[in-house]
């Protein structure tokens, strides 16, 4: 050790000059790179979320009911079986995830399982999986960022991810709901799209990521849309050149979309056509367009464009045809079956379903960092294909960018694509304008703009114009400082607030719809409400029972079996009750009207959740 720091200190300026080009050389190579803002970017993570951490599942009620599925799962549930037992009216829900995502959770948890104790075992495995899918998120845009403008516009686009999942909330220690694994495939699709060379196996992978994609949710159905569009333009443009990928990305998404059809939909539910999930719909409109496009691209090489185009033209008949015949009604809003008083009193408050107008006029402060770095990057896009620099790889990030856009505009949670995706335009233009500045040192607007553009990408700096833009620099102080939440605090739903209620015999359990996730995790019993739209029916008789006359109230009560209502003062929608219908149930519990039929549990009268047994 002595020889070699004496060594060091002895070495000349050639030497010393060495070490860094060595390590230029070995961070220019993506597996390097990758670990090394894998690395960063994992103990970023766990430096700032562990040490004041209270839990180790997620914020989101998604994180704990993906618990509660995986936990069914491991408790001996069928691999068929999506049926949450404890939710809702009769014999329960029937819930529109994919067991693709259990089963790593679960192989992860019963691996733990062998030399920690349980829930040691599921910490840990809550842990590993978001962080093991930032390296997967990294990897597939160092990749893309390497594709479309070289080593530079890499590592900008390594950084800008990894600035995107420190400061977002998918990838934080706890975050197992599907998103960031949806994140994961649509960026990989992204990827393996923009290969300059336009390379079979690449194309394989984007259709491979693609129907992955949608088996885990429908929420990336348009996105997959479009990939496959522009497959077909493609194809369509550049003929033969185009048509061994084209016929890869067929392979990859039929193929790939049809093992998860059997893989995780029961034989009994082959014909059944749901328009939330993977099933007989999704799946004959991604058969009929990917097998049709394989078809047309074994038109012989001396076909002209035209009729490529009318090759193009009877797929997508036969797409249309086949989505008409068999699943028309998932060309429209799959929650358009949602009952109004579902929608206005549930629907309209979750802040992921909210439209583009409705976040501007509720949230005007948040409203940039939804939409602000995806509207420039598409501007972005189409600037380098006006400019006729890269035309096909920006229209394809335009087109990507512009469907993600399109899609938040209708429910916020599409922005998440548009953020991400929208990396890859500004790492082209930051490049772009960093060499420009290292030319042009005197040029104080390139310095600006490159500057202003730097902070755009960022969906965080978008956040903090927009509260200093409508709230001043105290909106910002007010955030940053400590204060309690005036909502679903943990003085309601937290295990020692639960515990009470865990330790009553089981029973249905009428609660806010927020409550409903934690008392699935925390006790035994069944609650009738949590925030899934299949669960309609729970929903809406929970608003019946808090809206209604206490008599009422009472025969939809008994109706659904409840034998505990759970009430809490500082629950939002307990008190958006209470105030619509003061002579409702909720109403007269908030003033202290309890009804005959309803008793206290000994020892909640004063607690912050205040539990009534239904009186046979």
């Amino acid at each position: 050790m002595t020889n070699a720091l004496l060594a060091s200190e002895g070495a000349g300026p050639a030497e010393a000059k060495a070490a860094p080009g060595r390590l230029a050389l070995l961070l220019s190579r993506l597996p390097a790179a990758i670990a090394f803002y894998g690395i960063l970017t994992i103990l970023v993570l766990l430096l700032l979320n562990l040490p004041n951490a209270t839990d180790y599942v997620g914020a989101d009620n998604d994180d704990v009911m993906r618990l509660i599925e995986v936990r069914d799962l491991l408790g001996g549930q069928g691999w068929f079986d999506l049926m949450q037992y404890r939710l809702g009216l009769g014999d329960g829900t029937l819930m529109h995830w994919s067991r693709l995502i259990d089963l790593p959770l679960a192989n992860l948890i019963s691996t733990f399982d062998l030399f920690l104790p349980h829930e040691r075992a599921e910490a840990l495995a809550l842990t590993v999986w978001p962080l093991s899918l930032s390296l997967a998120l990294l990897a597939a845009m160092g990749l893309a960022g390497r594709r479309i403008g070289g080593i530079a516009v890499m590592h900008v686009s390594l950084g800008l991810t990894a600035l995107f999942m420190v400061t977002g909330n998918r990838f934080l220690p706890g975050s197992i709901d599907h998103h960031n694994v949806q994140q994961v495939l649509i960026a990989t699709m992204a990827a393996m799209l923009v290969d300059p060379a336009r390379r079979a196996p690449s194309f394989f992978f984007a259709g491979a990521a693609a129907a992955l994609a949608v088996a885990i949710g429908a929420e990336t159905v348009p996105h997959v849309a479009v990939a496959s569009m522009i497959v077909a333009l493609l194809w369509g443009w550049h003929g033969p050149m185009m048509a061994r990928a084209a016929r890869a990305y067929c392979l990859g998404l039929v193929g790939v979309v049809s093992a998860a059809f059997f893989a995780t939909i029961p034989p009994s539910r082959y014909g059944a056509v749901t328009c939330d999930n993977l099933s007989l719909g999704f799946y004959s409109i991604i058969a009929a367009g990917g097998l049709g496009l394989m078809a047309a691209t074994f038109l012989p090489a001396r076909c002209r464009f035209s009729a490529r185009l009318g090759a193009l033209g009877l797929v997508g008949a036969a797409v249309a045809g086949t989505a008409v015949l068999i699943a028309p009604k998932c060309l429209g809003n799959p929650l358009a079956d949602l009952d109004p008083l579902v929608v206005r009193l549930w629907l309209s408050n979750v802040t992921e379903a909210r439209s583009m107008v409705a976040f501007a006029r509720l949230d005007p402060s948040a409203w940039g960092a939804f939409y602000g770095v995806g509207a420039v990057a598409f501007a972005i896009a189409i600037f380098f294909a006006i400019e006729g620099r890269r035309v096909e790889t920006a229209l394809i990030l335009a087109a990507l960018i512009g469907v993600s856009w399109l899609v938040a505009a209708l429910q916020v949670r599409g922005a998440a694509f548009a953020n991400l995706l929208g990396i890859l335009p500004f790492s082209l233009l930051l490049i772009d304008l960093r060499r420009f500045v290292h030319a042009n040192p005197q040029h104080m607007g390139a310095s600006f703009l490159y500057l202003c553009m730097g902070f755009a990408a960022l969906p965080s700096a978008w956040a903090m114009a927009g509260l200093v833009a409508t709230e001043g620099v105290k909106g910002i102080v007010e955030r940053l400082s400590p204060k309690v939440d005036a909502g679903n605090t943990p003085a309601c739903i937290g295990p020692a607030a639960l515990a009470t209620l865990a330790a009553l015999p089981p029973t249905t359990v009428a609660a806010p719809v927020e409550f409903g996730v934690s008392i699935l995790r925390y006790t035994g019993h069944r609650v009738l409400t949590a925030p899934y739209h299949r669960n309609q029916g729970g929903i809406l008789t929970e608003i019946y029972i808090g809206l209604s006359k206490p008599k009422q109230a009472e025969a939809f009560l008994r109706g659904a079996g409840v034998g505990v209502v759970a009430f809490c003062r500082s629950d939002w929608q307990t008190m958006n009750f209470a105030k619509l219908e003061p002579q409702g149930l909720y109403g007269q519990l908030t003033a202290g009207n309890i009804p005959g039929y309803l008793e206290p549990v000994a020892g909640t009268e004063t607690a912050p959740l205040q539990l009534y047994r239904v009186k046979p």
